[in-house]
């Protein structure tokens, strides 16, 4: 997926380092994304830029798309970036310059390894007569140093490990390992993602690992996690230094859990790049621009998106500390 912005400000990753477990709650914003879907975005915020190497959240809908054109985000470029498609309802059709072409449907992953260049494009397939509700996050990984040049690559992956904890929680591990299960998904930090499902009267705690920073956002219902009441909306930064994450819920409800180790790296991130110079960016920016170096996504009806202007003032990398 896309940051559709036009007119986007440096972002400047990472954030104060706490040293232990806090809580802190932070709102997200809504955003407009591609023809007709709008989105919250939790990930980056002012007040928390990275949890782990996970440096970008958008969740969207339950949203209604039988009569609507559904998502529909153009071709466009990433780099030094792994994109994280997940989904709740719907079906999601991407295609991308490897020539990929792969319907994601709920609880599927769709893992999209940018390395040093990358373009696709995402889409509901039409008609959305068996999928008329579009209900997912898009999640992006900021890649390490030794990592962010290497070979594109797409991975799905149908089926998903899950822990069961008792309690009535059960989780499907996306992106690294929970309680010793692990995703077949490819990863190149100590890092993990979860769907938590919380059934009616959910009283559970899950295993952390305290090395870990981990945060939070609710999918759908109500749920207290780490003894904060979460409703959809929100993102809940939890800290490091948690052995376990106490969990509970009146009704059926769904988590996401993000966490991994603190990425001490330096980075910037600007529109659908994660670079750490201005040249990175510039580069990248001038390649997408002239045709060269990301190759071509075919099949999709439509212009491929523009890459906005730069900012007139250079972009600084920045680390976790603000």
């Amino acid at each position: 997926m896309s940051n559709l912005d036009q007119r986007p400000a440096p972002t400047l990753c990472g954030a104060a380092h706490h040293t232990g477990p806090v809580r802190e709650l932070q709102r997200g914003r809504e955003v407009p994304l591609g023809e007709s879907t709008l989105v919250r975005r939790l990930l980056p915020t002012l007040g928390r830029r990275m949890v782990g190497a996970w440096c970008f959240v958008d969740h969207y809908g339950p949203d209604d798309i039988a009569d609507e054109p559904g998502m529909r985000v153009p071709p466009h470029p990433h780099i030094g970036l792994q994109t994280v498609s997940w989904l709740h309802a719907g079906e999601v059709l991407h295609r991308d310059s490897l020539g990929s072409l792969r319907t994601v449907r709920p609880r599927e992953l769709g893992l999209m390894t940018a390395g040093r260049a990358i373009a696709h494009s995402e889409e509901s397939p039409r008609p959305h007569r068996n999928a008329p509700i579009l209900h997912g996050a898009q999640l992006w990984v900021a890649l390490p140093d030794a990592h962010r040049q290497i070979a594109p690559a797409f991975e799905y992956h149908a089926e998903l490990p899950r822990v069961t904890g008792g309690g009535g929680l059960s989780a499907t591990v996306i992106l690294g390992t929970l309680d010793g299960a692990t995703s077949p998904g490819t990863t190149y930090t100590p890092l993990v993602g979860a769907d938590l499902t919380l059934a009616a009267g959910t009283d559970a705690r899950l295993p952390l690992e305290p090395d870990f920073e981990y945060a939070v956002l609710t999918i759908s219902g109500e749920s207290e996690v780490a003894g904060v009441r979460l409703t959809p909306g929100a993102l809940l930064y939890l800290g490091e230094g948690r052995t376990g994450l106490p969990v509970r819920a009146d009704h059926a409800a769904a988590v996401l859990l993000l966490g991994g180790l603190p990425f001490e790296e330096q980075l910037v991130m600007w529109w659908n790049f994660v670079g750490r110079t201005t040249e990175d960016i510039e580069r990248a920016r001038e390649d997408w621009m002239t045709g060269s170096r990301f190759g071509e996504v075919t099949g999709y009806d439509g212009a491929r998106l523009a890459a906005p202007a730069m900012p007139p003032t250079p972009l600084k990398p920045r680390g976790r500390a603000r």
